[in-house]
């Protein structure tokens, strides 16, 4: 088991971080996360070199990263001055809390809901829809 995954452990284990709630993001630190994620630790120049032109400043990335890490987001191992980062929270735990906000704030929580608004928007096509169904299918022979 790696350093991330210790961490992770120690975190969900010991301070019970799945009962936490978790915060949400502003685009920016978004954006900063997905490369976190991407890369699974990094200095500040190194995600910087994942950003998109025109790049902010130095600075600005590394205030973003100092309240990711305030949010409980990212961790960070000391090299002397500098700081290694590495995320605390998983991509799958931000993307069940963010569609369970988007589920709750947009679509009253109700499943049938959203997916109505994705047909009627037309943002489904069949292939999707196979799958969806598949999934259905495999989810109605599951033992109970």
């Amino acid at each position: 088991m790696n350093v991330l995954e210790n961490t992770r452990t120690y975190l969900k284990n010991i301070l019970n971080i799945d009962n936490m709630e978790i915060k949400d993001l502003t685009k920016a630190e978004e954006q900063i996360m997905q490369i976190i994620w991407q890369i699974e630790k990094g200095f500040v120049k190194e995600v910087m070199d994942f950003l998109p032109e025109p790049k902010p400043a130095y600075n600005t990335v590394s205030t973003i990263i100092r309240i990711l890490e305030t949010k409980g987001f990212i961790g960070h191992h000391a090299f002397g001055k500098s700081h290694q980062y590495y995320p605390l929270i998983s991509r799958e735990d931000y993307k069940r809390h963010a569609t369970e906000k988007l589920l709750g704030n947009y679509f009253e929580n109700s499943v049938e809901s959203m997916f109505s608004f994705f047909v009627k928007e037309e943002k489904l096509d069949l292939n999707d829809v196979d799958e969806i169904l598949k999934m259905i299918d495999k989810m109605k022979n599951r033992p109970r």
